[in-house]
């Protein structure tokens, strides 16, 4: 949450089962970080189902981490 404040971007992944904690925190915190959500559970995962879940995330995290006003290819 530190790097938020100091203008690095960030982004929080965490499985949806444990949105409202997470936005309950960042509310304690006093802070709005990006946030990425996955499917539940985590643990009970093959390493290729890991993957293709993380696959699946990777453009709404760099959507987190990417300025809306950069040019098209920048």
């Amino acid at each position: 949450m530190s790097l938020d404040r100091r203008g690095i971007a960030g982004c929080v992944i965490a499985t949806e089962a444990f949105q409202g904690a997470a936005q309950a925190q960042a509310r304690a915190l006093g802070v709005a970080p990006a946030m990425v959500w996955v499917p539940h559970p985590i643990q009970n995962r093959t390493e290729a189902e890991l993957a293709v879940l993380a696959e699946s995330a990777v453009e709404a995290v760099l959507a987190t981490l990417t300025p809306d006003d950069l040019p098209q290819g920048a």
